[in-house]
């Protein structure tokens, strides 16, 4: 057979082979394209703050009933975000997304809400729902959502939970409201001292039922009374067969159930403390305080103390219109009581303010520089007194330091002062008057701001509420009855 004809047999065997070389070679066909995703705007602008276009898409969102979108947008927001969230909706939008969310939202969430807020949402929410989150929470978080309800729905809400996890709840809303009872958690791991620390280890991996988040391990007698604490790193750092009663710090630091919660940041703040075991009376461990919950409070302390400052009591940004009303209300009309105490002194000098037309105009200069003094010192010492700064063996250097302060300032004012009203009415006379009334004023202010705050701490009441208007009560009186009466002696007697 001739080699051509086998040339169309061979060209036939071989055409399939490259055609399948052919194919292999080909680029293989592009992948479809993604379906696109919904847009998600972003929550918060370059300043942190919580964007429109954010909080109207969750709104589009939860009027659509759109679960889908709703967790796309905020199902992985941090709990003090979504907290933010739900104090910038609606009120009828805030339990719609509670309940579209359905288990995925995070009840501790709450927490972070105004105290208005909260309130008017679990109100609005079923009580099936608020039980269920309720009882995934710590105890101290519970304890904190609890305490603001009313007696009927706070009682509707405990009975619908379990006995056994109700009567921890139950005990700690019985202790006093700033107290450390209510804010101490009563989930903790404490272990006997003869374990080891295998067992402690072993104990800590198989038990679901344990906090979470711990960061010391409490060893107790057999009367559960504490005997110490050991840090988590030296639990790690020791063989497993060690006792951890061999390994115990019995350094305790501890607080009673109704030791003041001020009292327990303090002790924070000293000891540089992580957690802070508390004990009742007859020394048993009861409960754990953590740090996160200390800033909480050193945070509401101080927000509070200066709301007292300024007379807005408990006031915030989601109160009603009428609730802010009535409180700033009662402090307006103390301090317009106190006004005209103020001004009945200027009574007494009528007929030396008509001949001497100008102190009018020169002794509301002198009073409101004693106010302005006198809240700089109240300033210094109710901080002192709220951080535990002054004490016994500090006092009198304190005092004494604010009263060399006060009359510093008051000479160096009263030469400033006494010459400008000097060439001003080209008087010397009247402006020896108003320096002198000027540094008899900033003494007095440096006394009352120091001295008031400390009677009143030492009477039992709140420097920051009541301090205040008694300070400006007496720099105003002391300025005007100082400058009209100076007057009234250097003119008439003089």
């Amino acid at each position: 057979m001739a080699a051509e004809d086998l040339l169309p047999g061979a060209r036939a065997s071989a055409a399939p082979e490259l055609e399948a070389i052919a194919v292999a070679d080909r680029p293989a066909a592009p992948p479809p394209p993604p379906e696109p995703e919904a847009d998600v705007p972003e929550p918060r602008d370059e300043d942190g703050d919580l964007t429109r276009a954010f909080r109207v898409a969750v709104s589009e969102a939860i009027e659509a009933q759109d679960v889908a979108r709703l967790h796309d947008l905020v199902g992985d927001l941090h709990e003090s975000d979504l907290a933010e969230l739900i104090g910038a909706l609606d009120v009828d939008e805030r339990p719609e997304l509670v309940r579209l969310m359905g288990e995925d939202f995070e009840f501790s969430t709450l927490v972070e809400l105004d105290e208005t807020v909260r309130v008017q949402l679990i109100e609005d929410l079923p009580h099936e729902t608020v039980v269920e989150g309720v009882r995934d929470l710590d105890s101290d978080d519970a304890v904190y959502i609890l305490e603001d309800l009313d007696d009927a729905d706070r009682e509707a809400i405990l009975d619908r939970i379990p006995v056994a996890e109700r009567v921890g709840l139950v005990r700690s809303l019985d202790y006093p409201e700033e107290s450390a009872g209510r804010l101490m958690q009563t989930e903790f791991i404490a272990v006997p001292p003869i374990w080891t620390v295998g067992q402690v280890i072993d104990y800590c991996r198989e038990t679901e039922d344990l906090p979470d988040d711990f960061y010391e391990i409490h060893v107790v007698d057999s009367g559960f009374r504490l005997v110490g604490t050991v840090a988590l790193d030296k639990v790690l750092r020791t063989k497993r067969l060690t006792p951890i009663g061999d390994i115990v710090d019995e350094d305790r630091i501890t607080a009673k159930v109704d030791d003041d919660r001020e009292d327990v940041a303090h002790r924070f703040a000293r000891y540089n403390l992580i957690s802070l075991p508390i004990v009742d009376a007859a020394d048993r461990l009861v409960g754990v305080v953590t740090a996160d919950d200390v800033v909480d409070v050193v945070s509401e302390e101080a927000e509070e103390d200066m709301r007292a400052l300024a007379g807005v009591g408990d006031e915030e940004i989601s109160d009603t219109v009428w609730y802010t009303t009535r409180n700033r209300f009662q402090w307006l009309f103390v301090n317009l009581l106190t006004a005209f105490l103020a001004a009945s002194v200027i009574g007494l000098f009528e007929d030396t303010i008509a001949k001497i037309v100008a102190l009018a105009a020169l002794a509301p200069v002198v009073a409101g520089q004693g106010g302005n003094a006198a809240t700089q010192t109240m300033t210094v010492a109710v901080r002192a007194l709220a951080t535990r700064e002054v004490g016994s063996l500090n006092l009198a250097r304190f005092v004494n330091r604010e009263i060399m302060v006060a009359f510093l300032n008051g000479f160096a004012f009263a030469v400033i002062v006494g010459l400008a009203v000097w060439f001003w009415y080209s008087e010397w006379q009247l402006g020896l008057v108003v320096g002198g009334a000027m540094v008899t004023n900033l003494i007095a202010a440096g006394l009352a701001g120091v001295a008031i705050p400390l009677v009143v701490d030492e009477l039992g009441g709140d420097p920051a509420v009541i301090s205040g208007v008694f300070v400006t009560t007496v720099t105003d009186c002391v300025g005007f009855f100082a400058v009209l009466g100076f007057a009234t002696w250097w003119y008439h007697v003089a």
